[in-house]
């Protein structure tokens, strides 16, 4: 058995070194289907091992630390496969997709972990979660399996919630030499406040190190030509973050904090749960900020439906604007999962050809994907048209 495979696999190195570029994307995605029917072999096999214990006859303590030795792989992925492998037991369905290349391990072991809340109502809703394992990309299939598990056990995801919340922690120490070095842990929310302000405030001084290299050299720069990296900008912001906390005069109004989270109406018939930037979090998880939230409403359908505001007009603006970025809250490039605050809002139909500035005719782009609409060279969807990119 192992045998043709190998010699399989020989002949397929031979072909690829013959593959030209139209039979690239096609290969990729065979391969890709092959990989992880063999990860499914794999994974099934391991199971059996761990569960036959021939493990013990080395004295290892464990399937997982006997594979981790022959195999020099770390133990936490050896377990992973072991577990992986078990799991598919009890999810005929998920099962049968695996084995037919159609999804990988890392789909399975976020469905395990939902089948673990929940088995009667995996059972109920395996073939609706393979469906989206299998028809939409990782991130949104992630989002997909979060907020099933919300519906599906409310009360384990809270408490899963908030013992994440508890493991926030920061470090930082100087070193023997000066220089600090640190760590820092934080829950969702608290990182998405965090982490937005860090790159406001990373994205000033990349503008700012961008016109100095601009005068300085007489010319567009190079990344390279800056004076900062990024990683010693985001430092300085840090520091900026710093400084500005201390010099707020006392009896200072205390700002509130900035994140933006997307919740449905059934969520409190959507489901929706989520920080600007994709990540679910739980209702119960908001509560704490509650107090010191603004509450903006966005309503899609309806008599009260305030949206398509200034048709005219030849940029998005107020309602229309952000009714956009609620709506799509990431690129609508294939290819891409920026989230809402690192998005334009596009015209599908540029204004020059006639298009409307109307909810409509409009959807999310990042920077590239726009620009790249603006170069003619690239289409911003499979069905676009090469038509001039809309700055707006």
């Amino acid at each position: 058995m192992f045998g043709s495979l190998a010699d399989g696999i020989g002949e397929a190195f031979a072909a690829a070194d013959r593959l030209v570029d139209a039979e690239l994307a096609d290969a990729v995605v065979a391969l890709q289907e092959h990989a992880q029917r063999l990860e499914a072999l794999q994974a099934r096999v391991s199971a059996r091992f761990d569960a036959s214990r021939s493990w013990a006859d080395d004295g290892a303590r464990s399937g997982a630390a006997w594979l981790a030795w022959r195999l020099r792989v770390p133990q936490s992925e050896a377990r992973r496969r072991i577990l992986a492998g078990r799991s598919c037991r009890s999810m005929p369905v998920v099962d049968e997709a695996w084995r037919a290349g159609r999804i990988g391990a890392a789909h399975v072991v976020l469905l395990a972990r939902a089948e673990a809340l929940d088995a009667r109502a995996f059972a109920r809703d395996e073939e609706l979660l393979v469906g989206h394992a299998t028809s939409l990309r990782f991130s949104a299939f992630q989002r997909a399996v979060a907020y099933w598990c919300q519906l599906a056990a409310p009360d384990a995801v809270e408490d899963a919630a908030d013992a994440q919340r508890a493991l926030r922690a920061v470090h930082l120490s100087p070193s023997i030499d000066g220089m600090w070095f640190g760590k820092v842990t934080l829950d969702p929310v608290g990182g998405s406040i965090v982490g937005g302000e860090l790159a406001r405030l990373e994205r000033e001084m990349f503008e700012a190190d961008w016109r100095e290299a601009t005068d300085r050299l007489g010319r567009t720069p190079c990344v390279d030509d800056l004076a900062r990296t990024p990683a010693q900008r985001r430092a300085d912001a840090l520091v900026e973050m710093a400084t500005r906390s201390g010099s707020t005069p006392e009896g200072a109004q205390r700002p509130a904090p900035l994140f933006s989270v997307l919740v449905g109406l059934e969520t409190f018939a959507g489901r929706v749960c989520e920080l600007a930037n994709g990540a679910v979090v739980t209702p119960g998880s908001l509560v704490p900020w509650l107090t010191e939230a603004e509450v903006e409403r966005v309503v899609f359908d309806g008599a009260s439906r305030v949206i398509d505001v200034g048709v005219r007009q030849r940029f998005f603006r107020g309602a229309t604007r952000r009714a956009a970025q609620v709506r799509d809250r990431r690129c609508q490039h294939p290819t891409c999962d920026e989230p809402l605050d690192r998005c334009q809002v596009d015209h599908i139909e540029p204004a020059a050809a006639g298009g409307l500035t109307t909810l409509a005719n409009a959807r999310l782009l990042c920077g590239f994907h726009n620009r790249l609409r603006a170069t003619r060279t690239g289409k911003t969807s499979p069905t676009d048209d090469d038509a001039e990119a809309d700055p707006a």
